[in-house]
């Protein structure tokens, strides 16, 4: 730093009491354009004012060096057009400075942007003060902001005309990557057939013990190619996905769920192998019948997949 500013390639402003910049000089710009740095402060924010709205939330001294709220909504506001099709990914989301100021544009402009945070679960520092609030992870830290923005933009919603009110959908889901629901098959070490049949014994149930139902559909969900943040529905015993584009039984099948199921005409009807219960007859049936109302059917073992987690 001294020696730019002894070199004269820092410019404090006109009265030289400003915040520094450093000088750029056509003789060092390759392409003889001088860039130049245009938000300023009074325009982006900075750092104290971010600590301020971490503060607002209730959660004062959780996270180090946020980002303004400000200089995120002058790149949302450059780079999208508040559509169903704006969808913004922030792969080092941090403590979701992202997801609130895109939360905060929605309700200002009415938009239906949609957000996808990713963070690694970094554990906080023992001595930090978000540890001592009981966050164990960063991520746990940008759950709980967003949970906040989202109570907040309801509170100030409250004693509006429903025109006046956010048409934005506040909820949001969280997942974590996770090994599969389903027990893998590894045959790459059996020998013999003795080996072969106790592998196969320990496959006549494919689903883990600690398997969930919820976690097992977004699994299927993910494997199949759809969107993990599809629309889904309960009926009959089964889920219904994207308005009946897929049907997915987890629980139960029987005569009177495939007779549903085939009265809704799904494009692909996926369910487990178990719930037939050694029924072959049952089974043929059900193959039998989708093939000729033209419904895909599947009953697979699948790999792994993307465990839900409750969001608040």
């Amino acid at each position: 730093m001294k020696k730019m500013d002894t070199d004269d390639e820092i410019w404090f402003g006109k009265d030289g009491t400003q915040i520094p910049q450093r000088k750029s000089f056509l003789c060092d710009v390759k392409e003889g354009v001088t860039p130049i740095t245009i938000w300023k402060y009074k325009e982006a924010g900075h750092n104290h004012e971010a600590n301020n709205e971490i503060k607002a939330l209730g959660l004062t001294g959780i996270f180090t060096n946020p980002k303004p709220t400000r200089l995120i909504k002058l790149m949302l506001q450059l780079s999208t057009f508040h559509s169903d099709n704006d969808l913004i990914l922030d792969f080092f989301s941090g403590s979701c400075t992202t997801a609130h100021a895109l939360l905060d544009l929605n309700k200002q402009d009415n938009g239906t942007r949609k957000f996808i945070c990713v963070q690694l679960p970094e554990k906080c520092d023992e001595k930090s003060e978000a540890f001592k609030a009981g966050y164990k992870t960063i991520a746990e830290i940008g759950k709980e902001r967003i949970r906040r923005v989202i109570k907040k933009i309801k509170k100030d919603d409250e004693g509006k005309l429903p025109f006046e009110k956010t048409k934005q959908n506040l909820g949001f889901k969280v997942f974590k990557l996770q090994p599969s629901n389903f027990k893998i098959w590894q045959g790459d070490g059996i020998e013999n057939g003795r080996q072969l049949e106790k592998h196969l014994q320990l496959h006549l149930d494919s689903i883990k013990k600690d398997a969930g139902e919820e976690n097992m559909l977004y699994e299927l969900l993910i494997k199949s190619g759809r969107d993990l943040n599809s629309k889904i529905e309960i009926t009959n015993n089964y889920y219904k996905i994207n308005d009946g584009e897929m049907v997915i039984a987890i629980s139960k099948i029987d005569e009177k769920i495939v007779d549903l199921i085939l009265e809704d005409k799904p494009q692909i009807f996926i369910t487990l192998d178990k719930l037939f219960k050694n029924n072959d007859q049952l089974k043929t049936n059900t193959a039998l019948q989708m093939k000729d109302a033209g419904i895909e059917f599947n009953h697979l073992i699948l790999l792994f997949y993307f465990r839900r987690e409750h969001a608040g």
